[in-house]
């Protein structure tokens, strides 16, 4: 196993406006499953379909839409204390501290800590495995391909989140080099980076970010399908229930994959994604340039859609 460190996004924290709506276009639209409550906190905890971890989606019903956060998993609890180490090393990072066991269900301690862009994030290295519905009990014994009931667009997995912020440099020095991401794609403006997308893994990208002159916005949660032909249905569905598209189905340039956006009842982005490339360490990153930033983003109209970079929560 090649992969150490932080291994993958483990979980997103959504703030939602009101909860009932929320739960209706994340379980029956976008196709998530609900696995758990915490009515004290006013969340609900979701997963996708191929999932083996309890959960990957929170919601937090609130006065404001946005992300309070996002998770990471690492490879041990070892791995855990080591980078919570780094991170208070290096300086880059305020409001630091350990979480108990169990704030999440079914999820061990956590290390928090908000990044330069203003965004929480959470390392945490152990969560109860509860399959993925495919006739596995306990260990993965002859399986099936995909599990029966599944409902509305039903992505495989949570893939990764965009985020906006104006401390790009310092975020990108965080997890370059002390979180050991690579550079996949970078944006730039002449000789300053506006752009990001990052790798821990061998996808195109774990999680991006895009300098703006705030601090902590929340520009979407994709979540991962299996093909081009999936994407196209999922537009379907998005209109068959009347949901709020944003753009698409297209392809972006920058990581090559096939894309659509749209909104949850409280105006929260998602992003349904198929496709990509494979990354590894040893590949150049791909540079983009802002004057010609149209096919970078949406290859096929090779134009800005003007509310994709204006809106977020």
């Amino acid at each position: 196993m090649a992969i150490t460190g932080v291994l993958r996004p483990g979980h997103v924290q959504i703030r939602v406006l009101e909860m009932g709506p929320a739960l209706k276009h994340y379980t029956q639209v976008l196709g998530l499953r609900e696995v758990a409550r915490d009515d004290k906190t006013s969340r609900v905890f979701l997963k996708a379909w191929d999932e083996h971890d309890h959960h990957s989606v929170v919601l937090r019903e609130a006065e404001e839409a946005g992300m309070d956060r996002m998770g990471w998993k690492v490879d041990s609890p070892a791995t855990l204390k080591r980078l919570a180490a780094d991170i208070e090393k290096s300086g880059l990072c305020t409001e630091l501290g350990w979480i108990d066991a169990g704030e999440q269900p079914g999820t061990g301690q956590m290390f928090r800590f908000t990044i330069p862009t203003g965004h929480v994030m959470e390392l945490y290295a152990e969560r109860t495995r509860l399959g993925n519905n495919c006739g596995t009990a306990g260990e993965d014994v002859n399986p099936d391909p995909w599990p029966d009931g599944q409902t509305g667009i039903s992505p495989s997995r949570f893939d990764h989140c965009l985020l906006y912020g104006d401390d790009l440099d310092g975020t990108v020095k965080l997890f370059t080099e002390v979180l050991g991401f690579g550079m996949a794609e970078r944006v730039m403006a002449g000789p300053d980076l506006i752009g990001a997308f990052l790798s821990c893994s061998n996808k195109a990208h774990d999680v991006a970010f895009i300098r703006q002159p705030v601090k902590g916005k929340f520009h979407h949660a994709s979540f991962l399908l299996g093909s081009w032909e999936q994407v196209l249905r999922a537009g379907d569905i998005l209109s068959r229930t009347k949901t709020s598209i944003d753009i698409g189905p297209t392809r972006h340039g920058i990581t090559r994959g096939e894309t659509i956006y749209f909104f949850d009842p409280s105006g929260n982005r998602n992003e349904v994604f198929a496709g990509g490339y494979s990354y590894y360490p040893d590949k150049p990153a791909i540079t983009w340039h802002a004057d010609d930033l149209g096919p970078a983003i949406f290859y096929h109209d090779r134009k800005l859609n003007e509310a994709f970079l204006s809106v977020f929560t």
